[in-house]
C-alpha cells in the first residue's frame, strides 16, 4: 500500500492559482485510480479531480471543471492539481487518495480509496 504526502496548500487571494503535489512511496502508482478530494468541517468529502486506474481516463468534479487540472510525473511518483482561478468556495482541506480497487462507478466515492495523505490546508480570501 502506498503512502501519500501532499503539499503546496496555501493561503491565496481569489483568482489566484496554486498548485498542489501528491507524492507517492512504499511502491508505484500503477494500477492505482488516483483522486484527489477536498473536505471543509462538517461536510462530506468531495471529490475534486482524479485519475483511472488505468490512468487513461480524467475526471472532474462539477464545481472545478475549467479551472483545475490534475497530472502526474509517473517516475517521480507524483500527482499534481493545478488550481487556477481561485474562489472563496474553494477553500478546504485538500487531501490526495489512491486506490487499487476502484471501478468507474465509484471513482468519485471517497470510501473507494484505501490510501490517505494527511491533508493541505487551502484557504482563499480577500
Amino acid at each position: 500500500q502506498v503512502q501519500l504526502v501532499e503539499s503546496g496548500g496555501g493561503s491565496v487571494q481569489p483568482g489566484d492559482s496554486l498548485r498542489l503535489s501528491c507524492s507517492a512511496s512504499g511502491g508505484t502508482l500503477s494500477g492505482y485510480a488516483m483522486g484527489w478530494f477536498r473536505q471543509i468541517p462538517g461536510k462530506e468529502r468531495e471529490y475534486v479531480a482524479g485519475f483511472s486506474r488505468t490512468g487513461g481516463y480524467t475526471y472532474y468534479g462539477d464545481s472545478v471543471k475549467g479551472r483545475f487540472t490534475i497530472s502526474a510525473d509517473n517516475d517521480k511518483k507524483t500527482v499534481y492539481l493545478q488550481m487556477n482561478n481561485l474562489k472563496p468556495e474553494d477553500a478546504a482541506i485538500y487531501y490526495c487518495a489512491a486506490g487499487r480497487r476502484v471501478i468507474t462507478s465509484e471513482i468519485r466515492r471517497h470510501r473507494a480509496y484505501d490510501s490517505w495523505g494527511q491533508g493541505t490546508q487551502v484557504t482563499v480570501s480577500s
